[in-house]
């Protein structure tokens, strides 16, 4: 019987979320270039699919049904996975000033 070691690697799992495609793209600019700074491994990022709402509104309150606005919000999705983080690198990206507009999920696994 043989038995097999497996090498249990820990990653941290950053998934970023945006309206806005530009602003997402530089935030994960410099999540990966203070990783990076840190010697940490990454993988990604990766782009997610864009999430689309379309929402339609009568223009009019009462009458003219048919004249109706179209409306669109976009979330722009990036994943970026940081495998066998030390504490130094936890701690810079817990520092790390982002702008108001992005969403970040952090997940250990």
């Amino acid at each position: 019987m043989v038995k097999k070691t497996e090498n249990i690697q820990s990653k941290i799992r950053l998934r970023i979320k945006s309206y806005d495609h530009k602003l997402i793209d530089n935030s994960v600019k410099q999540i990966v270039e203070t990783a990076i700074r840190n010697g940490a491994e990454i993988v990604g990022p990766i782009p997610l699919p864009t999430n689309f709402k379309k929402y339609t509104v009568n223009r009019s309150t009462f009458v003219h049904k048919d004249s109706r606005e179209q409306f669109e919000l976009r979330v722009h999705n990036r994943l970026i996975d940081i495998l066998n983080p030390n504490p130094k690198i936890i701690e810079s990206l817990s520092n790390l000033n982002l702008p108001s507009g992005v969403d970040i999920e952090i997940k250990m696994k």
